[in-house]
């Protein structure tokens, strides 16, 4: 069995050439951390934790896991450090712990920001001689380790590259999407904006229909017809932003934005509050009034990159 380099008490600098998978440490428990940490147990990674506070990680160390007492000490025991916490100013809290212990070991920042912040932390990790991976899950905790889990990353190709396979035993779905920094949060922003609108269409349609005594299970078969529709939706609407182009032939905006106008009344009349869907409106009708009443739904965009 492969020592741990904390089980042999050696808190220095280690050769891991000999191990089967590359050695990790956790900087962070929270439940996505644990999750993190489970599954790099999980696929047989040497696996140092660490937590700020005491009480949490006693499951992972009973799979396997060793406890560091410092971020500096769960650095020098892994050849990839993963940080995991509330933000990016805990995230460097805890980093500027560890610095002088990360130079030689790749940094992966699994704590969601904003690509500026990404940046920053970019900066900060070259100035220090490390390579940098920022990072952003995608899923809940529960699915961490599973095929489905998707994470973006982005930054330094090469040591994505190298530890690819490390980074894959948190999700199958793993992604990196470039050498710019910022570009996991790019992807973690765009695809919650999306998310959390349509979460918040689907508690909004379910509260529309109970003023009318409609219960949610009973209208749930006919929002997964559309659900389904809007998944068939993305590609084609993808490639119409893209190009530039929003051919109305089959549907036009002036005809749509007249649909999301009696929404908003209905909504409206029964006390719900509908400011979400009358942003939407107000962008439909931006749009119109640039000239896109006879182009496709998809044209709302311009109304949104031109919210003045």
């Amino acid at each position: 069995m492969t020592k741990h380099p904390l089980k042999d008490h050696s808190l220095t600098d280690h050769s891991l050439s000999n191990q089967p998978r590359p050695a990790v440490a956790v900087l962070g428990l929270g439940s996505m951390g644990q999750a993190l940490a489970g599954a790099f147990l999980d696929a047989g990674h040497p696996t140092t934790i660490w937590n700020r506070s005491d009480g949490k990680g006693d499951g992972l160390v009973a799979r396997g896991a060793v406890r560091a007492a410092t971020p500096g000490q769960a650095a020098r025991a892994a050849e990839v450090v993963v940080v995991c916490v509330v933000d990016y100013d805990a995230a460097r809290a805890v980093l500027d712990q560890a610095a002088d212990d990360l130079p030689g070991r790749l940094l992966v920042n699994l704590t969601s920001d904003t690509p500026e912040r990404a940046r920053e932390a970019a900066a900060w990790a070259e100035a220090l001689g490390v390579d940098y991976l920022d990072g952003a899950v995608m899923v809940p905790a529960p699915m961490i380790g599973t095929p489905e889990a998707l994470i973006f990353h982005s930054g330094t190709r090469s040591a994505y590259e190298k530890y690819e396979p490390t980074l894959k035993a948190l999700g199958g779905r793993t992604a990196y999407v470039g050498e710019d920094h910022g570009l996991a949060a790019v992807h973690d922003l765009a695809v919650l904006d999306f998310f959390w609108m349509a979460m918040h269409g689907l508690v909004h349609g379910f509260a529309l229909a109970a003023t009318e005594g409609v219960r949610a299970a009973a209208l749930a078969p006919y929002v997964k017809v559309l659900a389904d529709l809007l998944a068939d939706m993305v590609d084609g609407t993808a490639a119409d932003l893209d190009s530039g182009k929003f051919p109305g032939d089959l549907d036009n905006l002036t005809v749509e934005a007249a649909n999301v106008r009696h929404i908003v009344r209905a909504a409206e009349h029964r006390g719900l509050d509908a400011a979400a869907l009358r942003g939407v409106l107000t962008a439909a009708d931006r749009s119109i009034a640039l000239g896109h009443g006879a182009d496709n739904w998809t044209s709302i965009v311009e109304g949104i990159r031109d919210p003045a």
